[in-house]
């Protein structure tokens, strides 16, 4: 099982000077920019959630990926245990995680375009979220701190909260009815 160690940065406008700070500092795109739906699953106890887990199913183009991740090692970083693989695209994973007693409860989309380095210590993801812009940075606390320095932000700036923790609080400041966090219909610009 894999530990995965990652910061969230908020990118307020749009990512043109980021993209342009990226290719000055010699990451490339690895992966084009892709729409994501995901949902996540929890029991009527929420129990998952209550232990700082999650089950997610996340559907990208043809692909469809499961993911277990653990509870979040207390740190200045989002570091949690996670197990990913992909399955078939038309497996019917939701109605065998439901018939384990699990149920969808959270339901949230993004366009991501990942970036990287040969040099392949951690990776730039660039989120676009119906609740503003993202960078994911994933990689060795080091590199993380380096490349997030290097990008224009410091410390102060990371965050380490799900977009799930995110949205409800783009809710609340907003006073919105929290639901899922989609994509108005025809708003998306594919």
């Amino acid at each position: 099982m894999k530990v995965e160690t990652e910061i969230k940065l908020r990118v307020r406008g749009g990512f043109t000077k980021v993209r342009h700070s990226l290719r000055k500092l010699g990451f490339r795109i690895i992966k084009h920019r892709a729409f994501e739906s995901n949902t996540l699953f929890d029991n009527a106890k929420r129990s998952l959630r209550k232990h700082g887990k999650l089950i997610r199913v996340r559907r990208v183009a043809n692909h469809t990926l499961l993911t277990y991740k653990g509870p979040s090692e207390p740190s200045r970083y989002k570091k949690r245990h996670e197990i990913e693989f992909e399955i078939p695209y038309s497996a019917p994973i939701a109605p065998i995680l439901t018939q384990l007693g699990y149920q969808p409860v959270f339901r949230y989309e993004k366009f991501r375009t990942e970036y990287g380095k040969k040099s392949n210590q951690g990776k730039i993801l660039v989120d676009e979220t119906p609740i503003g812009n993202y960078l994911e940075l994933e990689g060795p606390p080091r590199w993380i701190d380096r490349t997030a320095r290097q990008l224009g932000f410091s410390k102060s700036d990371y965050i380490t909260r799900s977009y799930g923790f995110l949205y409800l609080a783009y809710c609340r400041e907003r006073r919105i009815r929290p639901k899922d966090m989609l994509f108005k219909k025809g708003s998306v610009k594919k």
